[in-house]
């Protein structure tokens, strides 16, 4: 009810605006009204994205019936995809029709071009890439998803949110088979995926629900009724992928190509920026990262191995190798056992929280609603070491997540230890940096008090990715320049390590993706020149296939922080203050940070 007032306040407002407007401002009311009803119509064609969001009802502007979003799971039906693909091609043509760019102010440009790439993202998918044809893990993700956030997200008491994850539940047989009904072929990595989240989403209606419900007998009578059909597809789901799926024969592979891969990566990154240039800045990043690691390495290298040489007989690139890895071997035993990793973490947000006081880095908002859980198992195979979840845009002081993968009890003592080792004690350092604070979960929570609601919305949903992921590196790396752990040197190497992973992340990337990169020769680069373990390389390499141009926004973002901040930085001069400009850059939410500096340094 509470987002609905909202919702009808805006609307009311821009439309009290226009009455008394100029040309110029009326462009932008009219802007702002439909920006909110297409985010509140195309979010009604995904329920489990609407949950998501924080959008729980919707009024069908047809019919006037309001919908109960959160009781509802997608129309994946080949109807239900042509009429999302007919909405988003209407509103295409309805943007540019009605409000033009070319009429918007900075801050409404900015919206307005977030919401055509969103748009232009969709129909490349519909038309070309089509990974709901191709991609089973898309269905899996989306059944644990919208079973999960109504149990997390406090939009309602907790019978009525249960009893939408029960409606949720008794639709689960429906959309599996129209899931089945639109999947042609499917590589063999996004089966393998697939199978493995699916067991998720039984564990997850077995266990979690279950018990959850078991307190509310009038629900439970439901939930016993509809919870053995849902688990028997689900399962019958996964042989289906096993038995059928995987023997049809397909031209169709996990790699994007050149061109749509391009295509993509524009849309993504939202810069002018290709890929053969990332491709090019990131291969001169990462040599000139391995020769500062060197550089820090040395001295470690002569305190911990004081019978060994610095190994000057070896060619360059071997003896970089060498003396890097050697140091980090070390570094590395100091790391958790299997089954404190989460309390590890916890323990790091402490002190890393006071060192953002101190220090004056960010500001840091009242809420306290971060809370750091093992990550749901459905979402394991995308997040293999763990993650951020955000609260919803429209309901900012729900349940945020730092996600922790655990380590399975299953997994052996070599493969755990591999894992450990990777993510030892100083590493975890930088994963709650980056994840948490003052990384992913700062800048959503600044995202998260934009006004107006509907810009708040638009760039909660649409925000860039490279703003993203470039934010929570270039903080992590403000926060070493200004003295985190003490500028310890293995946290310095253990965080130049890190960065030289991200540099190779573009890479791996564009290589695997459009230049057929092998597998063998992918596990080669990671492990034998990033300097990654062996477990850090197998969840890289799986990702990679799961998730093309997702991986470069991270280099490509932090780039393009850093030449913001400078930018920032000469324009302000002397009254440059760093807090003043991280909360400026966050509060305007995740738009591309080119776009940011019109709006940080506007030219007229």
């Amino acid at each position: 009810m509470q987002i609905r007032f909202l919702a009808a306040f805006i609307l009311g407002a821009s439309t009290l605006a226009t009455q008394n407007a100029d040309p110029g401002q009326k462009s932008n009311a009219e802007f702002a009204k439909l920006s909110e009803q297409f985010v509140h119509e195309t979010l009604a064609l995904s329920p489990a994205s609407a949950s998501q969001a924080g959008y729980h009802k919707h009024v069908d502007p047809k019919t006037g019936k309001t919908i109960a979003l959160d009781s509802q799971l997608d129309d994946v039906s080949p109807d239900g995809i042509a009429n999302q693909r007919s909405v988003y091609a209407k509103w295409r043509e309805r943007f540019h029709n009605e409000t033009p760019v070319a009429s918007l102010g900075a801050e409404d440009a900015a919206d307005w071009h977030l919401i055509d790439d969103q748009i232009g993202q969709s129909l490349l998918e519909f038309d070309h890439i089509q990974n709901y044809r191709h991609n089973p893990t898309e269905y899996v993700e989306l059944i644990g998803a919208s079973l999960f956030q109504p149990l997390t997200d406090d939009y309602a008491t907790e019978d009525i949110r249960l009893s939408d994850v029960v409606s949720r539940v008794q639709a689960t047989p429906r959309f599996l088979d129209q899931a089945k009904s639109e999947l042609l072929d499917a590589d063999p990595i996004f089966i393998k995926v697939a199978i493995e989240e699916n067991e998720g989403n039984v564990d997850l209606i077995q266990e979690t629900i279950a018990a959850a419900v078991s307190k509310h007998p009038e629900l439970k009578q439901r939930f016993d009724q509809a919870a053995p059909p849902a688990i028997k597809a689900l399962k019958d789901f996964s042989q289906w992928m096993q038995n059928d799926l995987a023997k049809r024969k397909t031209d169709r592979t996990w790699r994007l190509g050149k061109e749509w891969y391009a295509e993509k990566f524009r849309l993504v990154m939202e810069t002018d920026i290709t890929p053969e240039q990332v491709f090019n800045e990131a291969q001169s990043a990462f040599d000139k990262t391995r020769a500062e690691m060197l550089e820090l390495a040395m001295p470690l290298h002569k305190q911990y191995y004081p019978d060994h040489d610095d190994h000057a007989t070896l060619g360059q690139k071997e003896r970089e190798n060498k003396i890097i890895s050697e140091v980090l071997q070390k570094i590395a035993d100091d790391h958790p056992k299997r089954d404190d990793l989460m309390q590890t973490a916890k323990d790091d947000l402490v002190g890393i929280r006071q060192f953002i006081i101190d220090k004056k880095i960010v500001s840091l908002k009242s809420r306290d609603n971060l809370k750091v859980i093992a990550t749901p198992e459905f979402e394991r195979g995308i997040y293999s070491v763990g993650g951020f979840h955000s609260a919803p845009p429209l309901d900012p002081n729900a349940e945020a997540e730092f996600w922790i993968t655990p380590i399975d009890p299953k997994t052996p003592e070599a493969s755990a230890e591999s894992r450990l080792r990777e993510y030892n004690n100083w590493v975890l350092k930088w994963l709650c940096i980056h994840e948490a604070l003052p990384g992913h979960y700062v800048q959503a929570e600044h995202a998260n008090e934009i006004q107006p609601e509907t810009r708040r919305l638009v760039r909660g949903l649409y925000g860039n990715g490279a703003y993203v992921e470039g934010w929570a590196e270039y903080i992590a790396q403000v926060m070493m320049q200004q003295g985190f752990a003490n500028s310890d040197p293995r946290y310095r190497l253990s965080y130049l390590k890190v960065w030289l992973r991200a540099i190779g992340n573009s890479i791996l990337d564009i290589r695997m993706q459009t230049m057929g990169m092998t597998d063998d020769q992918a596990m080669h680069f990671m492990m034998d020149e990033a300097f990654q373990t062996r477990a850090e390389a197998d969840g890289k390499l799986q990702r990679a296939k799961l998730s093309s141009t997702q991986l470069p926004t991270y280099f490509v973002g932090t780039t393009e922080w850093w030449r913001l901040r400078k930018a920032y930085e000469a324009a302000k001069g002397k009254d440059f203050n760093l807090t003043d400009f991280n909360d400026r850059a966050l509060d305007e939410g995740a738009l591309p940070v080119p776009w940011l500096k019109d709006v940080l340094l506007p030219t007229r």
